[in-house]
């Protein structure tokens, strides 16, 4: 029962074919100065990339579900020229990391990330989470807090039960992936999903069919939960986010979060990730570097 809780590949050709992928592209749009690292974890061993300049306080970067580390290629160059930038391929998603343990709730990937940064002498960290990854951040500093400086939230799950709508856009934006390069970009606009238009990624997408994620779903936040979460967070979240009604996210984070803030993106939606690098890497270099300034 254990083993079949645990995010594989389906085959050995699946995962080479997989990896072959990520490298490819990996060279194709990563900083040249860059050191990866094996991290062993209670929960399998753990992919990081570290770049940017040395000394400070680092950017921890964590993806979105079925996302790894390269999501992030639009970000680590201009987030690197200020401060040490770690991006991360979780446990548990297509990457180089490998599960060997179950992941079973919040509390577990909490630990998870608490160990990977105690592995890299981490004790200080401004944490940048897109979708789950976003979850993951908050879990984080819920369950072991002390290390997180500030959160950074790009259209967080967690604020909500996913819902129909939310899984339709999911499933037909992977059908279009599918599709000629051409029509998948004409797609891009009618789906509101910018990922579309990323051919890097996508290249990952197909490759990563033949793996099989088994990492728990993100319950709702509690309202005692976000007011528990006392340090420096800024939520950016897409305007037209299919996951969620963004106003009303925003505006719970701001009544709920003691140090939130949250800002609504228009023409964004969940894809807020790859759709607005630009203000989103602005916007959170800004938002820590006066954190930093006022502690």
């Amino acid at each position: 029962m254990t083993e079949a809780r645990l995010s594989v590949f389906t085959s050995d050709k699946a995962r080479a074919k997989f990896l072959a992928a990520y490298e490819r592209a990996f060279g194709r749009v990563w900083p040249a100065g860059h050191s990866r690292i094996d991290v062993p974890t209670s929960f399998g061993t753990t992919r990081v990339y570290r770049t940017g300049r040395p000394g400070g306080v680092p950017f921890v970067l964590l993806p979105g579900a079925g996302g790894n580390a390269l999501g992030w290629h639009q970000y680590v160059t201009r987030w690197g020229q200020t401060r040490p930038v770690i991006a991360i391929d979780p446990v548990g998603e297509p990457g180089h990391s490998t599960q060997d343990s179950p992941v079973t709730d919040g509390r577990d990937l909490a630990r998870w990330l608490d160990e990977v940064l105690a592995a890299l002498d981490v004790d200080r960290a401004h944490l940048v989470g897109c979708s789950y990854g976003g979850w993951v951040a908050l879990q984080h500093q819920l369950h072991t807090p002390g290390r997180a400086a500030t959160i950074t939230l790009l259209d967080p799950a967690g604020f909500g039960r996913i819902t129909k709508r939310f899984i339709a856009w999911v499933v037909v934006g992977g059908l279009a992936g599918l599709t000629p390069r051409p029509l998948r970009h004409r797609a891009a606009r009618w789906l509101r999903n910018a990922t579309l238009l990323d051919d890097d990624l996508m290249s990952l997408a197909l490759a990563s069919t033949g793996f099989r994620r088994r990492l728990p779903a993100p319950p709702p936040l509690t309202d005692d939960e976000l007011r528990a979460i006392t340090v420096p967070t800024l939520a950016l979240l897409g305007g037209r986010s299919q996951m969620y009604d963004a106003e009303q996210v925003a505006a719970r984070i701001r009544a709920l979060m003691p140090a939130g803030r949250a800002d609504v993106v228009p023409g964004a939606g969940h894809d807020l990730q790859v759709h607005s690098p630009g203000l989103v890497t602005e916007r959170a270099a800004e938002f820590t570097s006066r954190s930093e300034h006022r502690a």
